[in-house]
């Protein structure tokens, strides 16, 4: 099983002028330990469940190419993307853009979004969810042509909610056949058909049971459309709290995931400052889901 890190708080002591060398330090290290991926949240301001929207929010994309800078080895990536928030086309091309610059570490994680107060506080249209279905599955067709070949596609796109005279996409992906795509969100009739038929991963919440029942939802997608589901890897987003859970209780319970279908868990882990936090992952979380 692979394991990755979620940043989503950049609420650290010192402020602003504490938050790169913070970032920078807690991403060399998780790099270094062992984790197989790093993403961050793609929203400007702060969520629900995390913390206040007053606090900090980092831009998805110039914070990902900050931490190409400051690892080797991890994969990184949106969790995941608003796909309103960009055109097609930049979102391919800043995909394509850090895998280059990475060495082929990037993901192009994207989803049909849901922070309304978000993009109307800062001026972002915020189309009714039948319509970011529409842009997301559009999105994706573009993506694929724009991957293909040496230098994408010449082939135009008309789409309903897009257009273009050129798919053209150079430099291409180091990553081949293109950066992998992971869709985000747990829906079974849209969400998780547009896994089965565009996408490279899935990430889904819940426990064992929830996340195993929608995997298999992404199976009988797959069944009617003639695609292989072990083509697509099963990820589920988790949280970890050294300071109310032992590691082998975290070993035991990602354990349960994996035998439930998950194949990369991806966690978000209070006190993730603390460089003790990342040890104790190192030391006797990483080698053990590793070996799942």
């Amino acid at each position: 099983m692979k394991l990755g890190l979620q940043i989503p708080s950049y609420s650290w002591p010192g402020g602003a002028e504490a938050i790169a060398p913070t970032l920078g330090r807690i991403a060399g290290q998780a790099d270094d330990i062992g984790f197989d991926s790093i993403w961050v949240m793609d929203h400007f301001f702060q969520i629900r469940g995390v913390g206040a929207v007053e606090e900090p929010m980092l831009e998805g994309w110039t914070t990902l190419g900050f931490l190409a800078a400051h690892t080797s080895k991890a994969r990184l990536g949106l969790m995941v993307g608003g796909v309103h928030y960009r055109l097609p086309g930049l979102w391919v091309k800043a995909a394509t853009t850090l895998d280059v610059l990475s060495g082929g570490r990037a993901w192009l994680g994207i989803g049909a979004a849901w922070n309304e107060d978000e993009s109307r506080s800062l001026g972002f249209p915020f189309p009714p969810l039948g319509e970011r279905f529409e842009m997301l599955e559009e999105t994706l067709r573009i993506a694929h042509e724009m991957w293909q070949g040496e230098r994408g596609s010449e082939a135009a796109f008309d789409g309903r909610q897009f257009h273009a005279t050129r798919l053209m996409n150079s430099p291409q992906s180091i990553s081949r056949p293109r950066v992998p795509i992971m869709i985000g969100g747990g829906g079974e009739k849209k969400t998780l058909r547009l896994v089965a038929q565009y996408a490279d991963a899935t990430n889904v919440f819940g426990g064992p049971v929830q996340i195993h029942h929608k995997f298999e939802v992404i199976r009988e997608h797959c069944a009617a459309i003639g695609r292989d589901p072990d083509e697509i890897e099963r990820s589920t987003l988790q949280s970890v709290n050294l300071a109310k859970e032992s590691p082998s209780r975290i070993v035991d319970w990602f354990g349960e995931l994996s035998d439930a279908g998950a194949q990369h868990v991806i966690v978000n882990v209070a006190s993730i400052e603390d460089p003790a936090t990342l040890e104790t992952i190192g030391r006797e979380i990483l080698p053990q889901i590793h070996a799942l």
